[in-house]
């Protein structure tokens, strides 16, 4: 692993720490680190990681990387308390770890790639040790969301919210706090308005990943002749919706799904599995001239690159999701609408930027009857190319990660 130069330390250096390894965790590390690479007066970096993320990120480590990046992996035990289901001890897991690299990295302040579970600790008043400051990315925000029209609160996102709302209000005040970048370009303005220390508060772009060099061309049969093809991808968990979009596909007109393609890709859930392959099953008799196919691993990122190029478009049937979704960068750059969830930021940001279709995605019948209005009046009926270019363009990798190393 890569380790800190004598020349490097008069350099402030940034603690960036990271125990989740599934997501977008490995792309926005990249991001940071080739930032960090590139400028000498930049901050430089220290990465703390599962061993797993550690190794790939260090296999794509830039040539001059000259010590300005070090990667700390998680031992076993801080791997396994950063990440038990106990959310509460996990949150206390992570304020120690963090704390501990701290002084052991002699990092000048640290920075939480994922804050929202740490809202527990920063809540009590915890700090990062010796004076040094702490920061990070708040991915869901939702308290805001009633301001949003249209949005209703459904069984415990009440109380949710509300926990939330305490929770934001005492982390506030937290000294060692000192910025909140948040995904939501809507929760700074409301965050100043409802919380003394709102203003630390401040908007992170979330970064499209720029194309892959030389996507490949061999579509591997994804787009069958005349076919519109839908696609939902990445990392296939019942959140994403991947069972309502195929009880969906059961009540499609046969017209309507003798004329679609679906493909679902990305690794599968192991909990998900046996309840998409009984689905897919059922379908095979139900639907008979559907063409559907799952792709169960991980794709890299050309294998995504040529799958979002060859649909027609991308599926985001979020089941209630809080926060902000890389699904609507892909395709928005790609020029591809989506079908997405009506509920929150990821419905907000589709309407607004005119990037496709919302609908109520936690109802099969609804998801059919949105998937048939697209197959018969066409994709492109649902999406301003222009307003989706924009919104692409205006969040870079590079915007992202200066953001992040001035914290």
């Amino acid at each position: 692993m890569p380790s800190l130069s004598s020349a490097e330390t008069a350099v402030r250096r940034l603690l960036v720490f990271e125990p989740d390894a599934e997501g977008h965790s490995q792309e926005w590390l990249q991001h940071l680190i080739e930032f960090a690479s590139a400028d000498r007066s930049r901050p430089a970096v220290s990465v703390v990681a599962p061993r797993t993320l550690c190794d790939a990120l260090a296999r794509s480590l830039p040539a001059d990387v000259m010590g300005r990046v070090e990667l700390r992996p998680l031992s076993p035990k801080e791997l396994r308390w950063c990440t038990d289901r106990r959310l509460s001890l996990a949150a206390l897991a992570r304020w120690w770890a963090m704390r501990r690299h701290l002084r052991e990295s002699g990092a000048d302040a640290g920075f939480f790639l994922s804050l929202d579970l740490l809202a527990l600790p920063l809540a009590l008043g915890l700090g990062g040790g010796g004076g040094k400051t702490l920061s990070g990315i708040l991915f869901r925000p939702s308290v805001h969301y009633a301001g949003f029209d249209g949005h209703r609160t459904q069984g415990g996102e009440q109380l949710r919210d509300l926990r939330k709302h305490l929770f934001y209000r005492m982390m506030l005040r937290n000294r060692a706090l000192t910025r909140v970048l948040a995904l939501d370009p809507f929760f700074p303005a409301y965050a100043a308005r409802h919380y003394a220390n709102g203003g630390k508060v401040e908007y992170l772009p979330d970064p499209a990943h720029p194309p892959a060099a030389a996507p490949a061309d061999n579509d591997n049969g994804l787009k069958p002749n005349g076919r519109i093809t839908f696609l939902l991808f990445g990392y296939l968990t019942e959140r994403k919706g991947p069972t309502v979009v195929l009880e969906a596909l059961e009540r499609l007109p046969p017209s309507v799904a003798a004329r679609i393609d679906v493909v679902l890709a990305g690794r599968v859930d192991p909990a998900l599995r046996d309840r998409l392959n009984e689905h897919c099953t059922r379908l095979a008799t139900v639907q008979p001239h559907l063409q559907l196919r799952i792709e169960d691993r991980r794709l890299d990122q050309t294998e995504l690159e040529s799958l979002v190029r060859r649909s027609d478009v991308v599926l985001a049937p979020y089941q209630r999701f809080v926060g902000s979704s890389g699904v609507l960068l892909w395709a928005a750059r790609a020029g591809k609408p989506v079908l997405a969830q009506a509920y929150g930021l990821v419905g907000r940001l589709t309407q607004e930027h005119r990037l496709g279709l919302t609908v109520d995605s936690s109802d099969p019948a609804a998801v059919a009857t949105a998937i048939t209005q697209m197959a018969q009046r066409g994709p492109s009926s649902f999406f301003d190319p222009n307003a989706a270019q924009a919104f692409a363009a205006s969040q870079t990798p590079q915007r992202f990660a200066a953001a992040v190393l001035a914290a």
